[in-house]
């Protein structure tokens, strides 16, 4: 796409208290590199499957990969994804690993992002 292609100012004019003001907000890079991340997490579809699960009720792999039609295998992999993004925890029960939400958060990123789409 050529610049002449993207709307733009006709005139360079800075606003520089605005800019100077919203520089004083932004996040660290440090921090806007988590959030990408975090983002990430959310980009596969099967992912957001096993977080759906997980708001009905805490599950063992087992069960959320009966609810999912996939391997245990395929299923173990996304979580520990999802764990190490802090998005899941879990606890040992017995002979089972049983899967959780972390905390509301995930909860509500989901829900705004299906308000989002639903608009």
């Amino acid at each position: 796409m050529a610049l002449n292609d993207v709307e733009h100012c006709e005139l360079h004019d800075v606003h520089k208290d605005l800019v100077n003001k919203i520089n004083a907000e932004m996040p660290s890079e440090d921090e806007l590199y988590d959030l990408a991340e975090l983002f990430k997490v959310f980009g596969d579809s099967t992912r957001i499957k096993i977080l759906f699960a997980l708001f009905e009720s805490e599950m063992c792999v087992c069960d959320i990969a009966e609810t999912l039609n996939m391997t245990q295998s395929a299923i173990s992999h996304q979580l520990k994804i999802l764990k190490q993004s802090k998005l899941v925890g879990n606890r040992r029960e017995g002979k089972s690993i049983i899967y959780f939400l972390a905390d509301d958060h995930v909860r509500t990123i989901i829900d705004q992002g299906i308000n989002h789409i639903e608009e």
